[in-house]
């Protein structure tokens, strides 16, 4: 096993994608990246691993493969409530109308909620080449390219239409885009309103990453997660899945499983 210990500079960002040839459980690689801790505690080194039977971080291309187990039961996409089997959407299940894309909406693709751009854009591999070029020489960026928390099923084609906008709410009734999807894309305004029943789901991810790897988070969007992690509590799906996360991955996140936890980014007013 390698292992590779990176020190990260006071400032942290990540992202970016890559694909690599199944390894057996034997020959579990490893790269090792220094972020902090889910706790505002102390630089630590992480392992990446591969296998599906191996428990840590793993990149993301690595992370697909045990995605599907961490949603066994769960098989339900995550900004239009359809379910699929496999790879394949069941659009007609769920209402849902295809925009654009009928090869791309028929199905399931692994979208991150926090995106990749997010997690890298500002990194100096980006800079160098973007996603391939973080992938080849930031471990930092692979691991949280593929941390399980941030990654849900999606119709690929909201997926594609969500891009790296960042999300809001600006209507009460939105005029539907896919059907009976609730959730819409304004591409003009560069940015997705998501169905209500995923927001506060949104909200704890996004704190958790934004934690977890040093990220900074506007004023707005601070406000807008508060708000949401406030009005919509943990649900059962929820703690499932972050249940079978840290079994997979060793943690999970926090504003999850610790109630309280949301206290600490959103203080209650006295």
């Amino acid at each position: 096993m390698k292992l590779w210990l990176i020190l990260l500079p006071a400032l942290v960002l990540a992202g970016c994608l890559s694909e690599r040839a199944p390894e057996p459980a034997a020959a579990q690689a490893a790269s090792t990246a220094a972020i902090p801790a889910a706790s505002a505690g102390p630089l630590t080194a992480v392992q990446l691993v591969n296998g599906r039977k191996a428990v840590g971080h793993r990149d993301f291309a690595d992370a697909k493969k045990v995605l599907p187990a961490v949603f066994s039961g769960l098989e339900e996409d995550f900004y239009c409530g359809c379910p699929y089997t496999g790879k394949a959407m069941d659009l007609e299940a769920c209402g849902y109308q295809v925009r654009k894309n009928l090869e791309r909406a028929s199905r399931l693709e692994w979208e991150h909620v926090v995106p990749a751009w997010v997690l890298g854009h500002q990194r100096q591999c980006w800079q160098q080449g973007g996603r391939k070029a973080c992938t080849k020489t930031d471990d930092v960026f692979r691991m949280a390219e593929g941390d399980l928390v941030n990654l849900v099923p999606a119709i690929g084609e909201v997926n594609g239409d969500r891009s790296n906008y960042s999300f809001g709410a600006w209507t009460r009734n939105p005029e539907p885009m896919y059907g009976q999807c609730r959730t819409i894309v304004d591409f003009k305004g560069r940015r997705a309103q998501p169905r209500e029943e995923v927001r506060g789901r949104i909200a704890r991810i996004y704190f958790y990453m934004h934690e977890r790897y040093g990220l900074k988070m506007s004023r707005q969007d601070s406000q807008l997660m508060c708000a949401w992690a406030r009005s919509y509590p943990v649900d059962g799906w929820e703690r499932e899945r972050d249940a079978r996360i840290v079994r997979v991955q060793g943690s999970g996140n926090p504003f999850v499983s610790q109630g309280a936890r949301i206290d600490s980014v959103c203080p209650r007013a006295s």
